[in-house]
């Protein structure tokens, strides 16, 4: 019996090829709409659906391929007696390849078009053809991936297509719609919490390892969002790893939270540096003096241009990455004679509303912190100056990316001590204060149960503290600060991270 596969794809890319190739074995090639007019333009044997379906193509296209004389071929068991009578009894042939990809909505639904418009990007023929093939993978080849044809004609070449290379082609193709429906699913609910999470990934790069060398890794890309992990350009340097593209996630969020120009020293996915100033280079200068150990082998974010000038400080030390927005050409020719120094070039500032992190057995989902202060009550008898204020507000948003529980002490638009990642409060606030020489304010991302926290920011001349509040002691924390004559300020609103 002839063999027969139909060919319905959108990405034309390597299909001519293939269709000659299934020919010159004996396959008849049936096809659809735009690709039929395709090869037949090309000179190649086709017969079109309608004269199989004997029914014309209607509603646009919406129904062309949704009828028994297409999808009996594909579903038939070839070693079921009863299917196979069935079939012949209605005269519909096998269809023994079943080569199709789907309407582009992962690129489209990131367009500026109407909804509407994006609706006309769901697949509804494509996917039901990829489904009935995959389910009846061991008589049907199911294509839904042009790198495949490849291996397929490989294989071809020497006999059959292997039961094994069907499963994992079939394999691929429920992989597929799973993202493809999710996509759609999260397109049409518009759901912030919807009864079933799908996430709607596509495979960016593998890594060479994970947190740990002998763990593996792998870096998935949203088919939704264009954000800014993955839409960034490598400039330089070796392959990012897990560990790096953690890192630059945290230091590039951090400084864009910032308009000024912003500077963020990282390491271990926290800031051990951070400072806004003039420009690019005076806020690197005053980042990097906050901790020049930590800086070593870290990450460098700016939220403004990277010139000559900072380059040119920043090969003096070892540094994994340098990530910025934009860079000077001169900027770049210095870094480069770093050349295992990785340097992204951000072109999107981050999109992502939620955030989610994997537990054994399921996944935590959470919206993005991005609500900052919901009041500025001061407690205190001692009322802020208009520099305190601001450099408390510089210190709250430095600690929303510092691990709980976070302290951060700053003065003029410095985080000169940072402290976190400990089991309690007095730990990081005594860390933050003895490296933070000069410190005038001291932000916390949770309330003090205590007041040994302001007992500790007086010795150490700290004139101003922002804190959420809501302790049932808040009253002993905010007597303390009266007694030293430290003026607190309240937000009503705390910034854990864990």
């Amino acid at each position: 019996m002839k063999k027969r596969a139909l060919i319905s794809v959108y990405d034309k890319e390597g299909i001519l090829d293939f269709a000659k190739f299934l020919i010159s074995k004996g396959v008849e090639i049936v096809s659809t709409g735009g690709t039929f007019r395709y090869l037949k333009e090309n000179n190649v044997s086709v017969v079109e659906v309608s004269d199989i379906t004997k029914f014309p193509e209607m509603l646009d296209g919406r129904v062309k391929t949704l009828h028994p004389n297409i999808h009996g071929g594909i579903l038939a068991i070839r070693g079921n007696k009863t299917h196979m009578d069935k079939i012949s009894e209605h005269k519909i042939d096998p269809i023994d390849f079943v080569i199709v990809n789907l309407y582009p909505f992962f690129q489209k639904v990131k367009e500026n078009l109407t909804f509407e418009e994006k609706v006309e990007f769901i697949d509804i023929g494509g996917p039901t053809m990829l489904r009935a093939a995959a389910k009846n993978f061991q008589d049907v080849v199911v294509v839904c991936d042009k790198n495949d044809y490849k291996e397929i004609q490989n294989q071809l070449e020497r006999g059959e297509v292997s039961l094994d290379l069907k499963r994992k082609l079939a394999g691929k193709v429920f992989n597929l719609m799973s993202a493809y429906d999710g996509a759609i699913s999260q397109f049409m609910l518009q759901d912030e919490y919807p009864q079933y999470f799908a996430m709607s990934l596509q495979k960016q790069q593998s890594l060479r390892y994970g947190e740990n060398p002998h763990q593996s890794a792998c870096f998935y890309s949203s088919t939704m969002v264009d954000g800014a992990m993955n839409t960034f350009e490598v400039l330089n340097g070796k392959e990012l790893s897990f560990n790096n593209l953690k890192d630059v996630d945290i230091a590039w969020k951090a400084v864009s939270d910032f308009e000024e120009p912003a500077c963020c020293a990282l390491k271990h996915n926290t800031p051990c540096g951070f400072a806004i100033g003039s420009d690019s280079m005076d806020a690197y200068s005053k980042a990097y003096a906050v901790d020049p150990t930590s800086i070593f082998g870290g990450i460098v974010s700016f939220n403004h241009k990277v010139t000559k000038d900072v380059a040119q400080e920043m090969i003096k030390i070892f540094l994994e990455v340098v990530a910025a927005p934009e860079f000077d050409q001169d900027a770049l020719a210095v870094l480069k004679t770093k050349k295992n120094l990785r340097i992204i070039k951000f072109h999107k500032k981050p999109q992502c509303k939620y955030n989610a992190v994997s537990v054994d057995g399921g996944l935590l989902v959470q919206s993005e912190d991005k609500q900052f202060v919901i009041e500025n009550k001061i407690v205190t008898k001692t009322q802020p100056t208009e520099q305190q204020m601001k450099d408390m507000i510089f210190a709250l948003r430095v600690v929303k990316f510092v691990k709980s529980n976070a302290i951060v002490v700053a003065n003029n638009g410095v985080a000169v001590g940072i402290g976190g990642g400990q089991v309690n409060r007095i730990w990081p606030t005594i860390d933050a204060l003895k490296r933070g020489k000069g410190a005038t304010v001291l932000a916390s991302d949770a309330f003090f149960p205590f007041r040994d926290v302001v007992d500790e920011a007086a010795k150490h001349g700290i004139k101003a503290i922002i804190q959420p509040g809501g302790s049932l002691k808040d009253q002993e924390s905010i007597d303390a600060a009266n007694e030293y004559n430290i003026t607190m300020v309240i937000t009503g609103i705390r910034h854990f991270k864990h």
